[in-house]
């Protein structure tokens, strides 16, 4: 069976691709089973995603994971997921070391346990020298959250007298967010078939492709990335302006 890969253009592959990783719920759910087994079982998701990309040559990989509504879910799912990242990272560092990953993060997780911020923090030590794909957990994360704690840094710079007011623009704001120094995601995909942003990367997505899959996330697999990247070279990007000629 030939793979979709063999029809993705190499030389117009997106930089940046950004996942909302939506459905492990009712994935749960459709096999009678609680919500925490739709996010252990959405581990092999993110590997399938994260050898893809990298394997393609994408630069940059985003991950929503979790957002800062999330800590309104029941006390024992939260606890559950915080446990499967602390377990997660101890046993992915190899292999991402493997596939030459870098790991980063964007959020406020200095509002997250301990043991999962030692873990963090030990996991993107270990692979700070890699060169090959950018992974960018998002981790108590959301895209109002963001651009506020942007805006009251820069009004603190303003205030204290080191930036002028009137030399701020989109790339001076673009500074203080969580992903500056990223490029903005030329692609997002959300599974789960849900049509929404859901909070994410709000300011960073203004001009994205969005490309929307029916599949629940723990079914998402490289060939459904092949997929996304296909329908994404298929497309015009125009920025709001008219590229084609008007006849």
């Amino acid at each position: 069976m030939v793979s979709l890969k063999e029809n993705i253009d190499l030389v117009n592959l997106p930089q940046h691709i950004a996942v909302i990783m939506d459905g492990n719920g009712r994935w749960a759910k459709n096999k009678g089973a609680a919500r925490i087994f739709g996010h252990r079982n959405a581990i092999e998701a993110v590997r399938q995603v994260i050898e893809g990309a990298g394997e393609l040559g994408v630069k940059y990989l985003t991950l929503y994971a979790f957002s800062t509504e999330n800590w309104g879910r029941p006390k024992e799912e939260v606890d559950a997921l915080m446990e499967l990242l602390v377990n997660t990272l101890q046993k992915e560092i190899s292999s991402l070391h493997k596939n030459n990953v870098k790991l980063g993060t964007i959020g406020d997780t200095k509002q997250l346990p301990k043991d999962c911020r030692e873990n963090l923090i030990n996991a993107m030590d270990g692979t700070k020298n890699n060169t090959g794909l950018n992974l960018l957990i998002a981790l108590n994360y959301s895209g109002r959250w963001e651009i506020l704690d942007a805006v009251k840094r820069l009004s603190e710079k303003v205030k204290d007298g080191s930036l002028d007011s009137n030399a701020i623009d989109e790339n001076t704001f673009g500074e203080f967010l969580s992903t500056s120094g990223v490029p903005d995601p030329e692609l997002l995909i959300r599974t789960s078939g849900e049509m929404r942003i859901s909070n994410f990367l709000l300011w960073q997505i203004a001009y994205s492709e969005i490309y929307i899959t029916p599949k629940l996330w723990p079914d998402f697999r490289k060939e459904d990335l092949y997929e996304a990247i296909i329908e994404y070279q298929k497309r015009e990007r125009r920025f709001g302006k008219v590229l084609t000629p008007i006849a």
